[in-house]
């Protein structure tokens, strides 16, 4: 199955489309994690990142590619995918809670410190968490971008929380 048809990306597409991050690269902190699988003309995240951490390449229909080693995990791609495919993730934020942080353009935007059901691709809810951190400067052209808290099993699943 694939986005086109069921509209949420599967894992498969996910390891085919070879948008990984290794284990070693986790544990150094947040970085970003590109969910883009379709080749389509586009490279905003490649030109929003001044660490020149994606890679989109010629032709501009490439999917992008992540430099672990540049990554700084500071996020300028997040709010800038106009697929909303880029999320940041941090597996090393404590011994048992990670974050992810994601672009959420549905109001009412989270705020610090609530408590919202996190969700995975499909919209499945995975756990509860906490809004660590909401930002929505201007360049960011009203997409804020939140950070959620979550147990740290759950880091490689969640990608939103449920809208209230």
């Amino acid at each position: 199955m694939s986005i086109k048809e069921v509209g949420y990306i599967s894992k498969q597409e996910l390891i085919d489309a070879k948008q990984d991050i290794s284990d070693a690269r986790y544990a150094k902190g947040a970085v970003a994690v590109v969910e883009c699988v379709q080749q389509i003309p586009c490279n905003p995240c490649e030109t929003a990142c001044k660490f020149d951490a994606i890679n989109v390449g010629d032709p501009i229909t490439n999917l992008p590619k992540i430099n672990e080693d540049n990554c700084t995990g500071c996020g300028a791609c997040v709010a800038k995918c106009p697929g909303l495919a880029i999320f940041i993730v941090n597996k090393a934020y404590s011994d048992t809670e990670a974050t992810v942080a994601f672009p959420y353009e549905y109001k009412p935007t989270p705020e610090v410190g609530e408590e919202w059901e996190a969700v995975n691709r499909k919209g499945e809810v995975q756990c509860k968490c906490v809004i660590e951190k909401v930002m929505n400067p201007k360049a960011y052209d009203r997409t804020p971008v939140v950070t959620v808290k979550i147990p740290k099993e759950f880091a490689d699943e969640v990608r939103s929380v449920k809208r209230k």
